[in-house]
């Protein structure tokens, strides 16, 4: 991760207010961009139910490589998809 990376994580790892976390990133991304985040989101949480992918893949109409590299990045169990959901997953629909 390089400075520019670190920057913007320590940044939106202090805002703990949802408003004024959604008008940071409502200023910081796209509206394409957002929306990409949160269905890459959404897939992840669908995987962690154990639904099959293709049936995400057409949920979320996403490609299937969208919904397999989720899938992968799920498989390491050190990565920060499993550890955000180990920490909040109870909490999270």
């Amino acid at each position: 991760m390089n400075f520019r990376q670190k920057e913007i994580s320590t940044l939106l790892a202090q805002i703990k207010d949802p408003k004024l976390m959604a008008e940071f990133l409502s200023d910081l991304l796209t509206p394409e961009e957002m929306t990409n985040i949160a269905t890459r989101w959404q897939l992840i949480k669908m995987l962690a139910t154990d639904k099959p992918q293709r049936l995400i893949s057409r949920q979320l109409k996403v490609a299937i490589a969208t919904v397999t590299r989720g899938a992968r990045e799920l498989k390491n169990k050190n990565g920060g998809f499993n550890k955000i959901l180990k920490m909040y997953g109870a909490k999270i629909k």
